[in-house]
């Protein structure tokens, strides 16, 4: 469709949140109705979503926004089994201590994106409360009949694994039963009729649809998105130090944390060709003023960078933690000096620690390969001196008030400290 009468179907196909859709235009009537209620489900793999979940978790932003009810879905009950969707092997069986954990962990984050107050407040619910008490023989017998083995096959998870001759055990081949399982039981218990979700989701979601109309006979729908990937064709939300993670409490691991400063530092590092659609993706700034910061050329487009930086980082962490994160940035790259919030590493000595390992420590270069290329390129920097010799060895006269600052080109700064 070109044209479209709801609000919530402007917001996501201008903004770019579209791949595919069941049926754009009896979606678009249902949201233009009012009060929509649509939910998006995140298994409780690890104590903190990351970058990649922030695109869904928009979706649903929107959705409220827009007049409708968002539904957060906490897979304590899926999570059990482990989605096989884009997976090459089985995920690890989790404990229920592991996965109770993690869901206190990312459930934390959603209060910064949606109101659960209010008559199109949030609602957030845990699908082990009715997968948990699901009888095996009465659920196959009741739903068993509305999925074929032909059909299931035929999803990619699947069609992936016996193309590559991996196992999938039987508990993965359920999955999918579950998660349409899921649609059908919220269409139940508070009128759900959208399911939203990444591209890889589709065909889960096609079989919730499909369920919850031959169950209940009512017509539900499925959105999806496109997958989201860096103009490089980087995967989103990865960097060198591993997964950009929303929580920035540390009590949840330090695997987990990122800071609001190194959140920052992300968005500000976004590739030129990237700056206009992530701020459509992952910003409420308004399209008019995107199409203004996005024409920006040369070094200006930094201010649309910086712009993109604090809208992302004031949705999470607030406008206060923003405001501190670029004025951290302003003293590192344009005044040169060290100053609090850099990501910092601790060190029990300097002795035997040298410059090209002082990169790789960093996460600042991903091999001692790739520190010699900075070296080479006159990238890398101690304390804003260029590094000439690889092994140039770090000492304790590098160090100011405990900490040494390395640095790759303007952008990328981290400190040493001495524990």
């Amino acid at each position: 469709m070109s044209t479209y009468q709801s609000e919530l179907m402007k917001r996501l196909t201008e903004r770019g949140f579209l791949y595919q859709c069941t049926d754009e235009e009896a979606l678009d009537k249902a949201a233009a109705e009012g009060g929509l209620i649509g939910y998006i489900g995140f298994d409780c793999t690890a104590p903190s979503l990351h970058v990649g979940s922030l695109v869904q978790i928009m979706m649903l932003r929107h959705l409220q926004k827009s007049g409708g009810r968002p539904i957060v879905l906490l897979g304590g009950g899926t999570t059990k089994i482990g989605d096989p969707t884009d997976k090459d092997k089985s995920r690890p069986i989790l404990t229920q201590d592991f996965i109770d954990r993690n869901k206190d962990g990312i459930s934390q984050v959603f209060s910064k994106f949606l109101d659960f107050d209010g008559p199109n407040g949030a609602i957030m619910v845990d699908n082990a409360d009715w997968l948990d008490k699901l009888g095996y023989i009465d659920f196959l017998r009741d739903m068993g009949v509305h999925f074929t083995i032909n059909r299931m096959v035929n999803l990619e998870s699947v069609k992936r694994r016996l193309e590559r001759e991996q196992p999938m055990t039987f508990l993965e081949f359920n999955y999918s039963l579950l998660q349409s399982y899921d649609f059908l039981e919220l269409n139940r218990r508070y009128g759900c009729r959208l399911q939203l979700g990444g591209s890889d989701q589709w065909g889960n979601i096609i079989g919730g649809a499909d369920l919850t109309r031959r169950v209940e006979g009512n017509e539900v729908y499925g959105f999806t998105t496109p997958l989201i990937t860096t103009a490089s064709g980087g995967k989103m939300g990865k960097t060198a130090e591993g997964a950009m993670w929303l929580n920035a409490d540390a009590s949840w691991g330090e695997n987990f944390v990122k800071s609001p400063y190194d959140y920052w530092q992300f968005w500000r590092n976004t590739e030129d060709a990237d700056v206009g659609k992530f701020l459509r993706l992952f910003t409420d700034v308004s399209l008019d003023e995107i199409a203004k910061l996005e024409a920006l050329e040369g070094a200006d487009i930094n201010q649309a960078k910086i712009r993109l930086a604090n809208e992302a980082t004031t949705l999470l962490h607030g406008s206060e933690a923003a405001r501190k994160a670029e004025e951290t940035a302003k003293t590192t790259f344009e005044q040169g000096g060290t100053a609090e919030g850099l990501p910092t590493f601790d060190v029990e000595t300097l002795d035997e620690l040298v410059a090209i390992d002082a990169a790789v420590l960093t996460g600042l270069a991903a091999s001692k390969g790739e520190a010699r290329r900075h070296v080479k390129a006159g990238a890398l920097k101690i304390n804003d001196e260029k590094v000439t010799d690889p092994f140039q060895n770090l000492t304790a006269n590098d160090l100011t008030d405990g900490v040494v600052k390395i640095s790759v080109g303007k952008k990328k700064h981290a400190l040493i400290r001495l524990a």
